[in-house]
């Protein structure tokens, strides 16, 4: 993966949290077990419970909440340097700038709806939601209450130090994901889906495991298309995205899985508590997105919603 030194960071489109003090704990049950939170394997698990996507459960959880105000000063000033792209957070503001452009023009496309774009507020240790306050145990989130999603970019420390998922790729992998569930929210897939989990709870976990693979195969249409996408200007975000690249997200995906979590707890597999998909789902939905580049494929409710 190279990205292109002349695009233009667009930091608007990211809302700078870190250093704030917001938030907390959140008080919500960990739905799978392990160690505790001081723990290893307990910290492990607590992220990746949530990891792409578990803002939604935030959201059911919780009764909403203030936000804090963000200050971009620092990143502006940061990402207008000859260096910006050596740094990770000017790198991940430029994926967003990608995922953005790339569904701007995608979702009237393949769906007949407008795109409106979504921030991404980076936090550090706590921040406040309109979904309530969460820490970072609970990993990368979208929160349908206030569209923005939330992440605390030592986040990927963990995933690479703990889980192998050492590849760059991973991190616009997650993010995609996130701003899957967005476009999920804006065509009311996420809505329709929590009333047919209130009609039919019994089936509740696996809704949301088909919520969390379409939006793994809504990221894979994104890396399918993203070295199409261009800054204001026009320039071009990424020079290139090798199959190397790729193949780093669906790894990462494999690792991530509902079967992977519970076997790295020392749990049996038990596919009743599924949220997320199994590994080899979660690798088939992300691979379907990006053969195929259309996000019209990427109907894993099979027309039942």
């Amino acid at each position: 993966m190279e990205l292109n030194e002349n695009a233009r960071i667009d930091t608007s489109q990211v809302e700078d949290r870190r250093g704030s003090g917001g938030g907390g704990g959140m008080g919500i049950p960990i739905p799978i077990g392990g160690g505790g939170r001081g723990g290893l394997v307990g910290l492990i698990i607590a992220v990746l419970v949530a990891l792409v996507g578990g803002g939604f459960g935030l959201n059911a959880a919780t009764n909403g909440g203030g936000s804090d105000q963000g200050d971009n000063t620092s990143l502006e000033q940061k990402c207008s340097t000859e260096d910006a792209l050596q740094q990770l957070d000017c790198r991940n503001t430029l994926y967003v700038n990608s995922i953005q452009a790339y569904w701007t023009k995608a979702l009237p496309e393949a769906f007949g709806d407008q795109y409106r774009p979504s921030k991404t507020v980076f936090f550090s240790q706590g921040v406040n939601t309109g979904c309530g306050q969460a820490d970072s145990g609970v990993g990368p989130f979208y929160c349908p209450a206030d569209d923005l999603v939330y992440i605390d970019l030592t986040f990927y420390r963990l995933l690479a130090d703990q889980l192998g998922a050492e590849g760059e790729f991973a991190q616009p992998y997650v993010l995609a994901h996130e701003y899957g569930h967005h476009v999920q929210d804006l065509l009311g897939t996420e809505a329709q889906m929590r009333r047919q989990q209130q009609r039919d709870p019994n089936n509740a976990n696996a809704l949301s495991v088909k919520l969390e693979l379409q939006a793994d195969c809504y990221a894979g249409a994104w890396a399918k298309n993203a070295t199409g996408t261009s800054d204001a200007q026009g320039q071009k975000i990424f020079k290139s995205i090798t199959e190397q690249d790729i193949q780093q997200a669906i790894d990462t995906a494999e690792k991530i899985g509902d079967d992977a979590i519970q076997q790295r707890s020392g749990r049996p597999v038990n596919p009743d508590e599924f949220t997320h998909g199994t590994s080899e789902q979660r690798q088939q939905w992300f691979t379907k997105g990006y053969s195929t580049g259309d996000p019209k494929g990427c109907d894993t409710f099979g027309g039942t919603l």
